[in-house]
């Protein structure tokens, strides 16, 4: 028997453009940004005072409060992503075989607003005021983890932690659970909540990050030749993965197949890609490889392009070296210039975006794309949408430490 195809019936989102998929997407279309300065915390001596920030969200949306009060915000988010994902998917659980329902999510940082919390606990009142629900809070497992205990799901459960590829390889290897048949139904995708004092702290002692501060809504600008770093986000995004055959029987509403995953390591430096995007490449090529199509039948790939010199440079190097002519003809854009970097969350919101993309008709923009790079010369659809058919598309994730994962998406019934 042959491997199971795996189709995409679900997809929920907590975002800085909106914490629900329609208005999502309409602000992409608009080519909002969803960047501002930073109001939860003093940011007064940072370099950088802007990010991405989730408004609005209320975890009792979502859980019971007492629940919730028992949560770091990246499993709330968690939570709250994976029971909208759950409502489009109109599945009841009560009638699945929870054995073969299972939870893969990615964090790149996990708790680290507890981490923090605590550790102030601890310095100011002693090891014996130090909350029992800290481990519980802080451990980046602990997204899947609820997830799974909230909806019984007892199939295969596990995070996994590869910094801005986290999601992306936790759909990944969703995918492949289905495929080998250890799984009927995956919940997969990630959570991020490090738009914290420390994290922020230490992002800017990188200088990773954008420091265009009296502009936010212009300092995310991927493969523009100014720009200077990338937005800090938190946000979370799960999609619902089936077996194709259940989820036909069960009469599920199908928004694409989920055709390829591929991931390489770089092997060359912890924060920065190789300049010819040598393992980049190898995780785009995978992934075609795996989804069986050549590079010509892509029609889209929604880029990691994070904003930062190096990084834009290697992932334009990886997507010539892969695609070679095709590369010129196919659209790539950069949704971070609008949401900014949701870092382990990052992955499984841009594979849902690209799904948008293909079942919508439009291409979402590259906004803040002003001066073009020598160095950075595809068509990287700049500052408008654009009206595109898309039949397959792929979506990058590359992080620290040298990991890349690519997914391939395929409109259903195309």
């Amino acid at each position: 028997m042959g491997q199971k195809r795996v189709v995409i019936t679900g997809m929920g989102v907590i975002t800085p453009l909106g914490n629900n998929l329609e208005e999502c997407w309409t602000n992409l279309l608009a080519g909002k940004s969803g960047i501002t300065r930073i109001t939860n915390f003093d940011t007064v001596g940072y370099p950088t005072q802007i990010g991405g920030e989730i408004k609005d969200f209320s975890p009792a949306d979502f859980m019971d409060r007492r629940d919730a009060r028992r949560m770091d915000r990246f499993t709330q988010m968690a939570v709250a992503a994976s029971n909208l994902a759950i409502a489009d998917a109109q599945i009841d659980f009560n009638t699945q075989d929870c054995e073969r329902v299972g939870v893969i999510m990615g964090t790149g940082i996990g708790g680290i607003s507890t981490l923090c919390d605590q550790h102030r606990v601890f310095l100011e009142k002693g090891p014996g005021r130090v909350s029992p629900f800290f481990i519980p809070m802080l451990i980046g497992n602990m997204g899947a983890g609820q997830v799974s205990i909230i909806h019984g799901l007892r199939g295969p459960n596990f995070t996994t932690v590869s910094a801005c590829a986290s999601s992306a390889n936790a759909i990944g290897e969703a995918f492949r659970v289905i495929q080998n048949d250890e799984a009927d139904v995956m919940l997969a995708g990630g959570s991020e909540a490090a738009v914290v004092p420390l994290a922020l702290a230490g992002f800017c002692s990188m200088k990773a990050m954008s420091t265009r501060n009296d502009e936010p809504a212009m300092a995310s600008r991927p493969f523009d030749r100014d720009r200077d770093g990338f937005v800090l986000s938190e946000g979370a995004a799960v999609v619902i993965l089936e077996d194709a055959t259940a989820a036909l029987r069960r009469g599920a509403r199908i928004s694409a197949e989920l055709i390829g995953y591929g991931t390489t390591g770089d092997a060359y430096h912890i924060v920065a890609p190789p300049p010819d995007g040598a393992g980049a490449a190898g995780s785009m090529a995978r992934a075609l490889k795996d989804a069986g199509i050549a590079p010509t039948e892509v029609d889209y790939i929604n880029a990691h392009g994070t904003s930062t010199p190096p990084g834009d440079i290697g992932e334009t190097s990886a997507i010539k070296r892969v695609f070679m002519e095709h590369a010129y003809k196919m659209a790539v854009s950069s949704t971070k210039s609008m949401t900014g970097h949701l870092l382990g969350a990052a992955g499984s919101l841009e594979m849902i975006i690209s799904v948008l993309t293909m079942n919508r008709g439009h291409i979402p923009p590259t906004i803040n794309y002003d001066n073009p790079d020598p160095e950075c010369d595809l068509d990287y659809v700049p500052n408008k949408a654009r009206a595109a058919e898309v039949k397959v598309a792929m979506s990058n994730s590359f992080g620290f430490g040298g990991h890349n994962a690519s997914l391939v998406v395929k409109r259903w019934g195309s």
